[in-house]
């Protein structure tokens, strides 16, 4: 026996898919947008759009817009004109009338730059009385990179992984990326002529701050050029960025390069944001279904951040308090938080931020057999690898090898190699949406001997 309480992780897998159910792309779309008038009117967020009144064009980017565009399609059928939406790679799904392409994530590729420019010619044909319907879930970003004038690919890939790799937050790098494009930062409903744009919105980041969330391609954007230089020098990046790219930031900083449009701007009173779905809403389904399960469960936060080691060890120290509790006749308990942390690479492993916060985790779980967590990406992916996350329990680092070679792994940043040694990575598969990551921790506690 490995010491692996597959019973446990099964509990662990059902409240988890739970989550996932909840924050699925096409049931979002369903439940926020509809047809009126015998299926002439579109109506969202207390909005309406006359459907004969112009053209409808569909454009979309992210790890979940393949199944959005699939419900727009099923609901809108003929209405729509045209359409194209970008994915990860591996993320597709058939389509009937929206053209789907492929492209890297979370490090932009040339296919991604020509998705960026199909989806700003299409919106670049627009008029006024037209609708152009933006599909927007995590990973947009990083699917349409829009080189600006002066830049090219290189700039980009060299800057972004940068930022992935120096622990900046999610804002953080949107905030760059999005001064160096043509697409991000609200550009995407510049581009669109005076027509009318409803962008249906996954969000991925902490807060559900539109500007942030696949930066901002749609909303006003309230980060600047400066803002950007700062970013880069907290960071000590601003000597080991492209030069391109520094350059194209001291200009905008200087007021040589136009800002990305701001709150206020006329533009935004023809666009119309709908956030479709959140990490909130995936917790708040985890919950119910661990309390279906028999457990009482407690959401913590849906505001994650952090050092992934840090908040990992944190959340165990929160199970710890409740495993030490008296409870009468015993009881189970999850404990359930949502966000996204950030890893420094300090060594030259391979893992993710859901994979580092399961070993680190697995440190300090040698001595609580009552414990058992999981901790995963809600799109099925974690880092540049093939897994979604990993689970932790009182063996684990037993399974890896013993202390010395865990903390080993972690020094090194080597948590997949970790999880992997041990039977404790977490594989989905692509799921096709992305609200961030998910730590569910459960504590069975037997009781203080006074119950019945």
């Amino acid at each position: 026996m490995d010491g692996r309480d597959n019973g446990r992780r099964e509990r662990l897998r059902e409240i988890f898919r739970a989550a996932l159910a909840a924050v699925a792309p096409d049931a979002a779309v369903a439940r926020h947008v509809r047809l009126s008038r015998g299926g002439r009117r579109l109506e969202a967020a207390g909005r309406a759009w006359e459907l004969d009144r112009g053209r409808v064009r569909v454009v979309g980017a992210g790890k979940g817009a393949a199944p959005m565009a699939r419900a727009l399609e099923c609901l809108l059928g003929a209405h729509i004109d045209e359409g194209f939406v970008v994915v990860k790679y591996g993320h597709e799904l058939p389509l009937r009338r929206i053209v789907l392409a492929q492209a890297a994530h979370p490090v932009p590729d040339a296919a991604g730059v020509a998705a960026a420019a199909r989806i700003l010619e299409i919106a670049g044909a627009c008029v006024p009385g037209d609708l152009l319907i933006c599909l927007l879930t995590g990973g947009a970003s990083a699917l349409t990179p829009a080189p600006a004038a002066g830049l090219c690919l290189a700039d980009i890939q060299g800057t972004t992984n940068l930022l992935l790799q120096c622990g900046a937050t999610i804002r953080e790098v949107n905030a760059v990326r999005k001064h160096l494009s043509v697409f991000g930062g609200g550009r995407l409903s510049a581009a669109a002529n005076g027509a009318d744009v409803l962008g249906i919105i996954v969000s991925d980041v902490v807060g559900d701050a539109l500007d942030v969330i696949a930066s901002g391609p749609t909303s006003p954007d309230l980060s600047t050029f400066a803002e950007c230089l700062e970013i880069l020098g907290r960071f000590h990046l601003l000597s080991e960025v492209p030069a391109a790219a520094r350059r194209h930031l001291e200009s905008g900083a200087a007021g040589l390069t136009g800002e990305t449009p701001k709150p206020g701007d006329e533009l935004f009173s023809r666009v119309c944001n709908v956030l479709a779905a959140t990490n909130r809403q995936a917790l708040e389904a985890a919950a119910a279904r661990a309390q279906a399960l028999g457990m009482e469960s407690r959401i913590l936060t849906d505001s994650l951040t952090g050092e992934a080691r840090d908040v990992a060890r944190a959340l165990v120290a929160e199970a710890r308090r409740v495993a030490a509790a008296p409870a009468s006749g015993g009881r189970r308990v999850c404990l359930l938080a949502g966000g996204e942390t950030t890893v420094t690479l300090t060594g030259n492993g391979l893992g993710g931020r859901n994979q580092e916060m399961a070993l680190a985790a697995a440190l300090e779980l040698e001595d609580m057999p009552a414990v058992s967590c999981m901790f995963a990406g809600t799109d099925g992916t974690d880092g540049p690898t093939g897994a979604a996350g990993g689970f932790a329990d009182a063996g684990s680092v037993a399974r890896m090898g013993g202390r010395e070679a865990a903390c080993a792994f972690l020094r090194n940043n080597d948590s997949n190699a970790a999880l992997a040694r041990g039977g404790d990575l977490f594989v989905t598969g692509p799921t096709r949406t992305n609200v961030m990551d998910l730590a569910i921790l459960v504590v069975e506690t037997p009781g203080d001997g006074r119950g019945a």
